[in-house]
């Protein structure tokens, strides 16, 4: 998983409140579980004229020139603002997915559905509550001047505006340590690989019969 520590980056509004994750990655497109390929099919049905198909060749898509993310202001966009309850719905992890391999780092928004909002951890993704006034003032100065730029400071557990405005934000320890190291559930584990060993080996003399044909 990604480390993230600092994110400076364009942000790109999506204007609507209670977004779902079959918005984000429609369902014709969970078949793969490789975790990768997804970043062209994000916001599949808001972004292109045609519908999208698996394996399908998406820069001969025709693209709708209405969805934000086709607007050359908001190319290369890293933080995401988006309104109230974004990704609820179905559960599926594909939703982060997208969004990471896309480009997005983070995703700012008043509030968020919870399933989603675990998957975005466990995937390297942050998702940062603010209160809506915040994110109203966020909206209005993203769609006031071109290329605006926010930073997510992780460590500090703040958003910072041009100016130097910061909002903090809330994040456990826990998920803030995993994010701040780029570990998964399984690296979390594997931090304490040597302890699971020494454990496993005493283990051994302690109950050999359980470990017989047991290579």
């Amino acid at each position: 998983m990604k480390k993230f520590v600092k994110e400076t980056g364009v942000v790109a509004p999506i204007d609507r409140a209670n977004v779902d994750t079959d918005m984000i990655i429609p369902k014709q497109f969970l078949k793969s579980i490789k975790r990768s390929g997804f970043g062209p099919n994000l916001f599949d049905e808001l972004r292109y004229l045609d519908e999208g198909k698996p394996d399908q060749d998406c820069s001969q898509r025709p693209l709708n020139p209405d969805f934000i993310l086709n607007h050359s202001r908001y190319q290369g966009a890293s933080i995401l603002l988006a309104r109230r309850n974004f990704g609820c719905g179905s559960s599926r992890e594909h939703a982060p997915w997208a969004l990471d391999d896309y480009g997005f780092r983070a995703v700012i928004a008043p509030s968020f559905a919870d399933i989603f909002f675990n998957n975005c951890f466990k995937n390297g993704l942050l998702p940062i509550v603010l209160i809506e006034e915040i994110v109203e003032e966020l909206f209005a100065e993203t769609f006031a001047n071109e290329g605006y730029k926010l930073t997510v400071d992780l460590e500090k557990k703040v958003v910072v505006k041009p100016d130097g405005t910061e909002y903090g934000f809330e994040v456990d320890d826990f998920r803030q340590h995993c994010l701040l190291n780029g570990l998964d559930e399984i690296g979390v584990t594997l931090e304490d690989a040597d302890a699971i060993k020494q454990y496993e080996e005493q283990r051994r003399d302690d109950a050999p019969w359980l470990f017989l044909g047991v290579q």
